[in-house]
This record gives structure tokens, C-alpha cells and sequence, in this order.
């Protein structure tokens, strides 16, 4: 199956300029050899590397601390909780970035990064661990895990048959007032990225507007949607698979459930890809390299999926029992067609929802 990916359109890169200090007029001095403290820190930066990260600190850390003890590489991490933020600030770094590595919790900014020549060619070797699904065409980001869009609602209140057969369904004027969504989420921003070039741009918008007439309760992302339907906020909710079964695993008596549209390959089955790839000006690539093969090592994918309940991605990785399989349902969205996340971003805003 292939699986949406989302681009970020093109960030005008920041200009830097640096004065050059004069030469001294002072009398050179004798060159000193570099003291042991001097060497250890160089030491030190040469077996560490910066990673930019989309993912969470909770959900990575894990596999970042084996990593260093495996392999003695530091990570020296940048979290932030928006991946259009980091994409951002790597393109108006530019080639004065400290990032070596670059970890999306959506694809669809690395293949920004990739369209922007900001990502490295990875080795085929490494490519080969994932079907070609599962990565870039041009090999400069490679998925490490993915998460099904689904519909989260309330089984107290909304019977499974009652539930819309397709996305386009959704509209029905029977859900107003009872909807969740979270239009400044960037899995959001990337199913509506798909919608566009499945329904084409006019059939999106609408529906976008549709939804917004039946009065959508607006949530900052995705695991309050699944509180919210629990706590009788809303009965349905429009969200990425596995915040449900990380919020049950905590509370058992969590009042919800997922639901993937019943027609074979709707607009409403996607999935979301997290990826990562090397940056092109790092100077550590082989440490980089290191660190993207020990996420998609056996053991790192079976971390994903056990303990985080998403899909893995490394062919032959079976998923955790608890998710369903829904491969037969997942819309075929050509990565190609999801380059303008500017177009998305733009119809958000000229309808209001950002």
C-alpha cells in the first residue's frame, strides 16, 4: 500500500553575514598543544550528533539511550512538539545547522527537506529494509513507523453501524455539535494534504466546510479528542489510531473506541508516516547513518510497536496484536501528489480553521 506523505512549501532561506575579524598586528605566539580537556571535548564532538526531532521526548528516549550505550554516540536532541516549526528552522539554518539528523512524526516535512536538496542520498542498503512504500523515491528519507487516520468515538452513545460508511459521510447533519478536530495538527494538515489530490481541490474545501457548519469542538491535537469522547465532550472524533490504545493501556475504563471507514480504500483510510533522514551539510553522517539503521533495527521496531502501538515499517516486523490489520483498507496516495502543503495551509486559512 502506499501511504500519503506531505511537503512543506518552500521557506525562503535566511541570509547570513559574517563580519571577518582582522588579523592581529601582535606577535604570533608559539602553538600549543591541545590540553586534555581540549581533546576530550573534541573528542566528545566528534562522537555526538544532533538530532531535530518531531517525535516526542517520551516516545523516542527510550531507543535514543540504548542507542548511545550501544554505540557511545551522544544524541544531543532539539525537541519541539511541531515538525513545521524544526522544518522550518533547518531550511533558514541552511548550512550553519548543527543538525545531523532530522526525525519527522509526519513524512510529508522530510519530503520537504528532500525536495529543498536539505536531505543525503541514504545508502540502498539501508533503503531496502522497508518496502518502497515506506520511503522516498529518491531515497533521502526512509519511514520508521506509521499511524492509521481513523475516527475515535463513543460506543455508549454511537453504535458502530450508525457511524459513517465513508469520510464523505461525515457531513451528515445528525453529527453536528458531536465532532472533534484539531486543524492545527500536522496529521491533520497531512490528511488534508491527501484529501486534495483524491477529491481534488474544490470536493475538499467543500467538505472542510461542511464540517465547519456542523460546529467541530477544535482541540490543540489528537489525545485530548480521545479524552474528549471518553469524558462525553464529543461522540466522534477525527485522530491518529494508537492515541486510543496508549490512553487505555493507562486507563483501562477509557470510554472509547476506533473506527476505520468500512469501504476498501476510502479517503478516510490513510496512513501517516513517521520517517527520518540525514542532513545533508552534516559532517557526521556515518555516526547519522548509525543512528537511522538503529531505528530500523529489529528490536527499535518492535519498540514502536509494542510500546508506542504503532504499524512498523521494516518488512517481516509483525505489528502488535492489539491493532487491527487494515492494510486492505488504505488509500493508494501517490507520494508525489502531496508536494504543496502550501495549498493546504492556504485553505485552511481562507476557511478560518487556522
Amino acid at each position: 500500500m502506499l501511504f500519503p506523505q506531505m511537503i512543506l512549501r518552500r521557506v525562503p532561506l535566511l541570509g547570513i553575514i559574517l563580519a571577518l575579524a582582522a588579523c592581529s598586528k601582535n606577535e604570533t605566539k608559539p602553538i600549543k598543544e591541545p590540553t586534555d580537556a581540549v581533546a576530550a571535548t573534541k573528542n566528545e564532538q566528534r562522537d555526538s550528533i544532533t538530532l531535530y526531532s518531531g517525535r516526542s521526548q517520551v516516545l523516542i528516549e527510550p531507543l535514543l539511550t540504548e542507542f548511545t550505550q550501544r554505540t557511545g554516540i551522544k544524541v544531543d536532541v532539539r525537541y519541539d512538539k511541531s515538525t513545521q516549526n524544526l522544518a522550518t528552522r533547518l531550511l533558514s539554518e541552511g548550512a550553519q545547522s548543527k543538525a545531523d539528523v532530522f526525525f519527522a512524526q509526519d513524512s510529508g516535512y522530510l519530503g520537504a527537506l528532500a525536495k529543498q536538496n536539505v536531505l543525503a542520498q541514504l545508502p540502498e542498503a539501508l533503503l531496502a529494509l522497508v518496502p518502497a512504500t515506506h520511503r522516498d523515491a529518491q531515497g533521502k528519507w526512509i519511514a520508521t513507523s506509521g499511524r492509521a487516520r481513523v475516527l475515535v468515538y463513543d460506543p455508549s452513545a454511537v453504535q458502530p453501524d450508525d457511524l459513517p460508511k465513508t469520510l464523505s459521510e461525515l457531513t451528515d447533519s445528525k453529527w453536528k455539535d458531536k465532532l472533534g478536530w484539531a486543524p492545527g495538527n500536522a496529521s491533520f494538515q497531512a490528511h488534508v494534504s491527501a484529501l486534495r489530490h483524491l477529491w481534488g481541490e474544490e470536493k475538499a474545501a467543500e467538505w472542510l466546510s461542511k464540517i465547519k457548519d456542523l460546529n467541530p469542538k477544535t482541540y490543540p491535537k489528537n489525545s485530548p479528542q480521545v479524552k474528549g469522547v471518553s469524558n462525553g465532550e464529543i461522540q466522534i472524533g477525527w485522530v491518529n489510531h494508537y492515541y486510543l490504545h496508549k490512553l487505555k493501556a493507562a486507563n483501562p475504563e477509557l470510554k472509547a473506541a476506533n473506527y476505520s471507514f468500512s469501504q476498501a480504500q476510502d479517503a478516510g483510510n490513510v496512513m501517516m508516516l513517521s520517517g527520518i533522514g540525514i542532513v545533508s551539510h552534516s559532517k557526521k553522517k556515518e555516526a547519522a547513518q548509525k543512528l537511522v539503521e538503529h531505528l530500523l533495527s529489529e528490536k527499535s521496531q518492535q519498540h514502536f510497536t509494542t510500546k508506542i502501538y504503532e504499524y512498523p515499517t521494516r518488512t517481516g516486523i509483525k505489528a502488535n496484536a492489539a491493532l487491527p490489520d487494515i492494510s486492505s483498507l488504505m488509500s493508494h496516495v501517490p507520494q508525489e501528489h502531496l508536494a504543496d502543503v502550501g495549498g493546504t495551509l492556504k485553505m485552511l486559512r481562507d476557511l478560518k480553521l487556522q
